[in-house]
């Protein structure tokens, strides 16, 4: 069991704990507890698929010619697979995709997808997708000197049926 702290110290001390707390927030309620805890449980299970059906897409669109470019650390022609590989056990569930035909080309692919739901915060189990050209609200020098180029889309890839995940791209580039 353990007891609720108390914290008897001078007020400058105190002052820089309160700060701390409204930055990082104070003990979790006991709802939210239980989540983390239930959601760690089965935390390498979906760590693993988020890996495999993001290497899946991932080498579905190099193929594809209607793709540019892929980004993403788990494919041999990434420049730094070399030292992804050696750094980690997988190489995630988020890409991103540049197509050829620009914002256009983006936009479409984008709005094709029905596995992938629009969304800004990327990294739930779902698929997400994003269209960063069209998000961002910078000039487009601001976005071209950051690598946002008109076509690029960033994929979350979720934990779904890698082969409805497969067909759902493959439908998106065709239409």
């Amino acid at each position: 069991m353990s007891w609720p702290a108390c914290l008897a110290t001078d007020s400058e001390a105190i002052s820089r704990a309160w700060d701390y707390l409204r930055i990082t927030g104070p003990v979790l309620g006991p709802f939210d507890a239980w989540l983390v805890t239930h959601g760690l449980r089965t935390l390498e299970l979906r760590v693993a698929r988020h890996n495999a059906n993001a290497l899946a897409v991932a080498r579905l669109l190099e193929g594809n010619s209607a793709v540019a470019r892929v980004h993403y650390p788990g494919l041999t022609s990434h420049s730094a697979h070399d030292l992804a590989r050696r750094q980690m056990k997988g190489f995630g569930g988020m890409l991103s995709v540049e197509l050829h035909g620009g914002e256009q080309a983006g936009l479409k692919f984008a709005s094709r997808l029905r596995l992938f739901v629009p969304a800004t915060s990327l990294g739930g189990v779902e698929s997400l997708v994003q269209f960063p050209a069209t998000l961002a609200r910078i000039t487009e020098q601001e976005r071209l000197a950051s690598g946002i180029q008109p076509g690029l889309v960033r994929l979350s890839v979720g934990c779904e049926n890698e082969a409805d995940l497969l067909e759902d791209v493959e439908q998106a580039l065709a239409g």
